[in-house]
């Protein structure tokens, strides 16, 4: 009875487990690492979760077009605990103006990874990329 029960177990970790694994991916594989766009408008919402913070921005891109709402996300959170920035460093900005540089999606959609937010009180936060801190 109890190699039944350890293989249902087994099972059913691998089946609940595998939703969780596919929501994480590769930065390089969905992210254009070698451009970068400009993203200025207002930070309308800040999403503190694994395995990737995501703000939102409704803005304009390079400075032209119609404001668009753009998802941008970034490290997670444990990697910014470990450079001493928290939630609360980016909800400050909620409902005011920002400035993001963001490598964009490579399927086009507005959507890209954070690499540069600067507040309205021309604070800001430089990221890197998971894999590059040691780099620098």
């Amino acid at each position: 009875m109890r190699p039944k029960f350890c293989l249902a177990f087994l099972l059913a970790a691998l089946v609940f487990g595998a939703g969780t694994l596919g929501a994480h991916h590769s930065t390089t594989a969905v992210f254009d690492t070698a451009k970068k766009i400009t993203v200025t408008g207002t930070l309308t919402k800040v999403d503190w979760v694994n395995p990737h913070i995501v703000i939102l921005v409704e803005g304009k891109v390079n400075g032209g077009g119609s404001p668009e709402t753009w998802r941008l996300e970034s490290n997670p959170p444990s990697w910014f605990r470990r450079v001493s920035v928290g939630r609360s460093d980016f909800a400050k900005g909620l409902g005011q103006t920002v400035t993001v540089e963001a490598n964009p999606a490579k399927d086009g959609t507005m959507y890209g990874y954070m690499v540069k937010i600067t507040f309205a009180d021309k604070t800001s936060l430089e990221l890197v990329l998971p894999g590059q801190e040691d780099s620098k």
